[in-house]
């Protein structure tokens, strides 16, 4: 009676120490509740102001110098070339946007070589981007135009027209016995009688009893203008002080 009295409290013992122990790790397994943390909002972006635009309206028509020498007779269609601005180029305000020596680059758009007949040859060029000395750079939409006609406008074709004659678009066309280039009034496609300034000083007017008729070449140091098709925006010129 004895035994069995010792054998029934250490069976109670154990269970105890089990029930115990199974309640300690179920307690201990206990996940922690999540504290939900507040979304973070994004303060809004600032943006940083660019410089303040100034507009060139288009028909505004500027003096540049050629840089380098195009000729009718070895020019191709996407040639470019480079001219230099030779007067500061003012906002609708008065501001300088594109200063003297400004870099503008023009395109061969058509070529027609001289030929037999007193045909001349012409060159018809547009000008697409221009680059300031402090290094900026902007497209632009531009044509080649007279200096010398006050009323002289242009469309978004490049179609000039002056105060004599309407739809007329300037090109450079051969002329003279120099060769030299002349600032030509091209009428109805064809190549018609020379209606623009003499340029560089040389030129003249073709007649059929030539056998073939002068190339057009435009030389380095020739000056012309150029006239926008569309407004350009531009800020206040500055020049970028040396380091």
């Amino acid at each position: 009676m004895k035994k069995l009295s010792i054998i029934v409290l250490t069976f109670v013992a154990l269970f105890s120490m089990g029930t115990t122990a199974t309640f300690a790790q179920k307690k201990s397994g206990r996940k922690k509740p999540v504290l939900t943390k507040k979304p973070v909002v994004p303060k809004p972006s600032v943006v940083a102001k660019g410089p303040k635009l100034y507009t060139v309206e288009e028909t505004q028509r500027f003096r540049v110098r050629m840089e380098s020498t195009i000729s009718s007779k070895t020019a191709k269609v996407g040639d470019t070339f480079t001219v230099r601005t030779a007067e500061p180029v003012y906002s609708n305000t008065g501001v300088v946007v594109i200063p003297t020596g400004s870099t503008i680059t023009g395109k061969v758009d058509e070529v027609k070589a001289a030929a037999k007949g007193g045909k001349p040859g012409t060159i018809d060029v547009s000008f697409i981007e221009v680059k300031l000395p402090n290094g900026m750079k902007k497209a632009m939409n531009g044509s080649l135009t007279e200096l010398d006609t006050d009323k002289a406008k242009s469309d978004a074709e490049g179609t000039a027209s002056g105060d004599k004659m309407k739809y007329r678009k300037p090109i450079f066309i051969g002329g003279g016995a120099t060769g030299g280039a002349i600032l030509g009034g091209v009428i109805g496609g064809g190549t018609g009688a020379v209606v623009g300034g003499i340029i560089g000083g040389v030129g003249g007017l073709i007649t059929e009893t030539q056998t073939k008729g002068e190339e057009a070449t435009v030389k380095a140091g020739t000056e012309f203008g150029v006239v926008l098709n569309q407004k350009l925006l531009l800020p206040k010129f500055i020049e970028v002080e040396d380091q």
